[in-house]
């Protein structure tokens, strides 16, 4: 009866320190914003690949597998925890025995699990004690942080030891007294045949101290963990429920923000009485912790700080001062500074401090390229641009603070319907010399048109890539395409306005821009701009307008496997060609088989990229980027990234981006390999292998 009682105490203790534990961190919820969920069956899906899969750990092979494996133990071993306490708090031995061979089954992949994760956890802290591990240092990992890391892989360790002895412990004994041994340990027997001949009173003896240390580390353990970056192992699987499950080039929209621009384009709404129930306006964007939502701040409580979504973010590798993952501690650091004085005085609280600004510096926020690489990385489906994002909104809607280049990128769009200064009336010369069908001219004809093809201000105003305007029209004439153009009256989509925080401008655009395609019943829609394509495909939707969008390489890929087309390869033959993804075809869409696809049909030698598909590094020219000047750094985003491309040893860079072009032609310049290598779009390539 006594071991009942202590371990009851031990019981009840825990329970309330928990409990104390997590009612004092999530009263800090009510302070953030609500955010509904929705489609919980995906959201299950999603759960069961991400968290108990391990589908993301695992994109790192060999490390990915020992963090799985660890997992994967934890939850087979819960099963003799569970039993642990119910014969503790029952005085029983292996009460669940009777559940004969799945007891069994347990016990045994209890056993083997529990000398895996041993190993994986000692090459664990041989990897943080020892090896310079880069991703484990940046201006965010304190001391504290290390030995928070440290502790817990301690605390671990004890606790498999402890639970290995225990087995070792229990074989002996029963070998000593006859008993009947409930359940196979493999590894356990192995390691108990070196001491044979232990007493049964010893035996005993050892089995209750390691019973005891195994079962006090846990309920210690789980107090420990709600302050530990570990807290995860409560979190990981809740937030990866919680989780974005759209596209993640998809941005979210701003209602509060649709409700101002609809007033502004309806000047009689503009005039209409207010509601009397109207509720307070929002705040545009995140200023503090009390602007974030509950799933951010979920975001926040789940990192690990394992460091995987810096290591791959192109403003960290580039040396600017960027680390998503500092986004995510300094989140939750700021809520542990200030949740305690909401909760004592509201919403009304102020300390003179701010998430945006005092813990996390604009130049950090206008420093992200929004590739999502950080988001695609993180084993727990955090998504730290989003969060990024509504710091950018706040900045550039509520205090004005916009990068200059920007600033004059958005003039641009508002009186010129492009980030540059050209005039609307100019949208068609890129096209001169070529036969371009106008929607306008079909409809007046009676004719509706299969296809539009969105040009996009890139495709329209930039000249090198009016050139690959100009190619793609020319294979859609060949194969005599069913197409047309709006022409003048195509105006830019607001994606760049959109990603740099000025959602009321990317609003407005989309808004226009739907009249009119909705004003030519449109369905389906070409273009050759990932970022147009991801835009028009996931966000348009939400303002009701819903198309078939497709990739110039989509388009390309189906004419290629229909038969149609049949390409000699022309000058291309002996030439070298690597692909660079854009990051809002590929990681924002999934689409990195088109391409290739597409590639793979002209003859010549393909050559992959170190770093390629889902892992590929951004040009660095998107979220805006490409209209600012760049952050400080050891070298600029785009030259890495050519760097790695000259590596391969290409004739021939392709791109599928007006901005990835930009970006690579301005590379190859700055390496002085004009003469050597090229950037070639995928649809001047076709054009090229052609003849065209």
């Amino acid at each position: 009866m006594l071991k009942q009682i202590l371990f009851a105490l031990s019981v009840i203790i825990t329970l309330a320190v928990f409990a104390w534990t997590m009612n004092r961190l999530f009263k800090y919820f009510k302070f953030t914003k609500k955010k509904p969920l929705g489609d919980y069956g995906k959201r299950l899906w999603i759960t069961f690949k991400v968290a108990f899969l391990q589908e993301k750990i695992l994109r790192k092979p060999v490390i990915g597998l020992m963090h799985a494996l660890v997992w994967w133990g934890f939850i087979v071993i819960i099963f003799g925890s569970l039993e642990m306490i119910i014969d503790g708090l029952f005085g029983t031995e292996r009460i669940l025995s009777f559940m004969v061979p799945f007891y069994d089954f347990m016990m045994a992949c209890g056993d083997i699990f529990a000398l895996v994760i041993t190993i994986a956890i000692i090459a664990f802290l041989v990897r943080r004690l020892f090896m310079h591990i880069k991703r484990f240092y940046g201006p965010e990992m304190t001391k504290v942080s290390k030995m928070d890391a440290n502790i817990a892989l301690t605390i671990i360790l004890l606790l498999m030891v402890t639970l290995q002895l225990m087995n070792v412990d229990y074989l002996l004994w029963t070998d000593a007294t006859g008993e009947k041994v409930h359940g196979v340990y493999p590894v356990s027997k192995w390691i108990a045949s070196f001491s044979s001949g232990t007493s049964a009173e010893s035996a005993w003896v050892g089995y209750q101290i390691n019973w005891w240390a195994h079962i006090l580390l846990i309920f210690i353990f789980a107090n420990i963990l709600p302050y530990s970056k570990h807290f995860h192992v409560f979190m990981s699987v809740p937030n990866v429920f919680v989780s974005r499950i759209e596209p993640l080039g998809y941005v979210e929209n701003m209602p509060n923000i649709t409700k101002e621009v609809k007033l502004m384009m309806d000047p009689d709404a503009a005039f209409a009485e207010p509601s009397e129930d109207e509720e307070e306006v929002e705040r545009f964007g995140v200023l503090d912790v009390e602007n974030v939502s509950w799933v951010n701040y979920m975001n926040a409580l789940s990192c690990t700080e394992c460091g995987r979504c810096t290591s791959v973010c192109p403003a960290n590798i580039t040396g600017k001062l960027l680390s998503p993952r500092k986004v995510m501690m300094d989140t939750r650091a700021r809520m542990k500074e200030k949740g305690p004085g909401l909760v004592k005085e509201g919403l009304d609280y102020d300390d003179g401090k701010q998430l945006s600004g005092t813990y996390l510096t604009e130049e950090e926020l206008w420093a992200c390229t929004l590739c999502n690489a950080c988001a695609q990385e993180c084993p727990v489906n955090i998504n730290q641009p989003s969060l990024i994002l509504d710091m950018r909104r706040y900045l550039v809607m509520e205090e004005s603070k916009a990068p200059s280049g920007l600033n004059t990128a958005f003039a641009n769009i508002e009186n010129n319907g492009a980030p540059w200064q050209f005039s609307p009336e100019d949208r068609m010369l890129w096209a001169e010399g070529l036969e371009v069908p106008l929607m306008a001219d079909k409809l007046a004809a009676g004719e509706k048109p299969e296809y539009l093809f969105w040009v996009g201000s890139a495709g329209a105003f930039d000249d090198r890539y009016k050139k690959v305007s100009r190619e793609f029209i020319k294979v859609l004439n060949h194969f005599k395409v069913d197409y047309a153009v709006l022409g003048i009256e195509e105006t830019d989509s607001g994606d760049i306005a959109r990603r740099a925080g000025n959602e009321m401008l990317f609003q407005m655009q989309a808004l226009m821009n739907i009249e009119i395609l909705s004003g030519y019943e449109i369905k389906k829609i070409l273009t050759c701009c990932p970022h147009d394509f991801n835009t028009l495909m996931n966000e348009y939707p939400d303002f009701g307008g819903n198309y078939e969008v497709i990739h110039h390489t989509q388009f390309l890929q189906h004419l290629i496997d229909s038969g149609k087309v049949k390409m000699n390869g022309g000058t291309l033959k002996d030439k070298k060609i690597t692909f660079h993804d854009p990051c809002y075809l590929g990681r924002a869409n999934g689409e990195y088989e088109a391409p290739r696809s597409v590639l793979n049909a002209i003859p010549s030698s393909k050559v992959e990229m170190e770093r390629n598909k889902s892992f590929a590094l951004c040009c660095g020219a998107g979220g805006g980027q490409m209209f600012k000047e760049a952050e400080k750094g050891d070298k600029e985003v785009f030259i890495e990234r050519t760097e790695e491309a000259l590596r391969t040893g290409c004739d021939i860079i392709a791109t599928a981006c007006p901005f990835c072009m930009v970006m690579m032609t301005d590379g190859i310049k700055y390496k002085n390999k004009e003469e050597e290598v090229k950037n070639y779009d995928i649809a001047e390539l076709v054009s090229m292998s052609l003849g065209l």
